[in-house]
């Protein structure tokens, strides 16, 4: 856990629910375990490196939350160094919520999954639009060249905090790929 997570997350109604409900020492101890900053570790960049699609969280600017998930083959969300991952933004259903909200609030949540191994990763980030005629050049690094998907823009996530979840309550899930064991 990355020392912004708890001072992300645990806000005042956050540590009173955590009082309220008998938690408040595990709160603490996570705080004082935290790492000093949000640089993603070869641990992190592994993980995310092995994902077929994630799960990211945007709200608009009526306060309202969204969840949406972003999918592609094995590493199409890249590493741009240990505080910046990025993707080539694929066409989809072109309803352009997410690109939408990150216009109002660049905030974002991620969430990533390991359902074989119970294992997943949660990420907060500022996130950046990029626009193909604004950064060719960054697009075209994040194109993925056997991918037949057209590529509208790039968004970058600015890490700013992460934390590993506990397995507890993942249910293992596989792929035809994982079942069959490619």
């Amino acid at each position: 856990m990355s020392r912004n997570y708890p001072a992300i997350t645990f806000t005042d109604s956050v540590r009173a629910a955590q009082e309220r409900n008998g938690s408040r020492g595990l709160g603490q101890h996570l705080e004082s375990m935290a790492l000093d900053d949000a640089r993603l570790s070869i641990t992190e960049l592994s993980f995310i490196a092995e994902r077929d699609g994630f799960y990211m969280a945007t709200v608009n600017e009526d306060g309202w939350p969204y969840l949406q998930f972003r999918g592609g083959p094995k590493g199409f969300l890249r590493a741009l160094d240990e505080r910046t991952l990025g993707y080539a933004d694929f066409r989809g259903n072109r309803q352009y919520i997410s690109t939408g909200n990150l216009a109002a609030n660049d905030r974002t949540a991620l969430f990533f999954m390991d359902y074989p191994n119970r294992r997943r990763l949660k990420l907060m980030a500022r996130a950046e639009v990029v626009e193909t005629a604004d950064r060719p050049e960054l697009v075209e690094r994040l194109t993925l060249a056997d991918y037949p998907a057209r590529v509208e823009r790039a968004i970058l996530f600015r890490v700013a905090a992460f934390d590993w979840n506990c397995p507890q309550h993942i249910t293992p899930r596989f792929t035809l790929d994982e079942l069959e064991g490619r």
